[in-house]
């Protein structure tokens, strides 16, 4: 069997472990997914920060995403980054770029085991400040410019895409070959704020096709990680994980230590546990009762008798969610239309589920509603574990 097989039944340990530290943030970004802005006073401390990491390297996580809220705006984080690595775990962390001045940047190009991610959703300044926020363009483009000067081996520029800017894919490309970094593209999810925003940004159809067909052409070196997996049912799979690998090798430590199945789906049907339990986080990982249930065999509802679905596995879990479809029934962006129908179906007594979490500095906090929860099937041919990989773009571990 070869390992990406046992992905489904879930691994002793996650290889795609997104951590956020806070959800502080000096921007406002209308698609974020966490819904960042405030800090949250409940957020670990940076005692218990290092209890985390010493937990994740006795379970041998060698690789943890850390994002926010913006990760650096925390006063501890520098510490917490190289605590990480003198402990064998070794750090992504995704930034606006606002702290990565010459000298932060100097200073991550001599550490090992980092890797940096610049987020930018706008090949121009148009573009990506009308979603990020005024000047934040300018910003990144400053990160990148002291990273390069740096000398730092290839960073990230990570790109959420959307409706404005999937005709910019070769201008992200060439910014990306300017800096001497790799682009990753990411899809737009309706969580968190980016609920609010997703029915006039997300990619329209055609450029669904485009996206896919770019993808094709000029991706051989582009991350998508688990991202367009719904994209496959246009022809052959794309590279990458090609699965939802929720609760079974992925799953978020959120700021305040609530471990959810899915860093897109900040919702408490998705919440397994907390770090600061008893048994801490491998006691969440091996046990939650969630994850287990994620892990079980799924008939693969609505979407088994179609002759695309082991291709694109049904699509995204928490797509579905968060635009009110069931978890057993098509994505919302299904290539063959499917998805539209679903959403079309739709009445004005469909539960359509909103993020537990916002932290927004001008939106009052979600309530609380449960929402049944029916499992999507976990996929059957993935192609690799993570093509954001747990190891890019970083040296091997000796």
């Amino acid at each position: 069997m070869k390992l990406t097989e046992h992905f489904q039944y879930g691994l002793n340990s996650p290889i795609c472990l997104t951590w956020e530290l806070t959800y502080a943030c000096n921007l406002a970004c209308v698609h974020c997914l966490s819904s960042s802005g405030r800090r949250d006073p409940r957020e670990l401390s940076t005692a218990e920060c290092k209890a985390v990491i010493d937990e994740l390297q006795r379970m041998q996580v060698f690789y943890v995403n850390v994002g926010g809220g913006e990760p650096t705006v925390r006063p501890d984080f520098w510490e917490l980054l190289d605590y990480a690595v003198e402990h064998d775990v070794g750090v992504k962390f995704s930034t606006n770029g606002v702290k990565l001045d010459p000298a932060r940047a100097r200073r991550l190009a001599g550490t090992d085991y980092v890797d940096v991610q610049i987020s930018l959703d706008g090949a121009t300044a148009p573009v990506n400040d009308a979603v990020r926020g005024p000047g934040s363009y300018a910003t990144a483009m400053r990160a990148l410019e002291n990273l390069a000067s740096a000398g730092f081996g290839q960073p990230k520029i990570s790109v959420v895409m959307t409706r404005q800017n999937v005709e910019q894919l070769d201008e992200f490309k060439a910014i990306a070959d300017k800096f001497g970094a790799q682009l990753r593209i990411t899809r737009l999810r309706p969580s968190g704020r980016g609920a609010d925003v997703w029915d006039e940004l997300h990619p329209t159809a055609e450029q669904q096709r485009q996206l896919y067909d770019w993808l094709v052409a000029r991706g051989a070196d582009v991350l998508t990680g688990d991202s367009f997996f719904h994209l496959s049912a246009y022809g052959s799979a794309l590279p990458g994980l090609n699965l939802c690998g929720a609760g079974r090798v992925v799953c978020l430590i959120d700021p305040v230590g609530d471990v959810y199945a899915c860093p897109f789906a900040i919702h408490e049907n998705f919440l397994a546990g907390n770090v600061r339990s008893p048994g801490g986080f491998a006691s969440v990982w091996r046990d939650s009762e969630l994850f287990a249930e994620l892990r079980e065999p799924q008939t693969g509802g609505a979407c088994r008798s179609c002759g695309h679905y082991d291709a694109c596995q049904g699509g995204c879990m928490a797509a579905k969610f968060f635009t009110g479809l069931p978890l057993d029934g098509p994505d919302p962006e299904c290539v063959r239309g499917l998805g539209e129908q679903a959403l079309a179906a739709r009445t004005p007594s469909t539960a359509i589920p909103r993020s537990d979490v916002d932290h927004s500095r001008s939106a009052p906090r979600n309530s609380r509603s449960a929402v049944a929860l029916t499992l999507a099937p976990p996929p059957r041919r993935p192609d690799r574990a993570c093509d954001a990989s747990p190891l890019a773009g970083m040296p091997s571990y000796p």
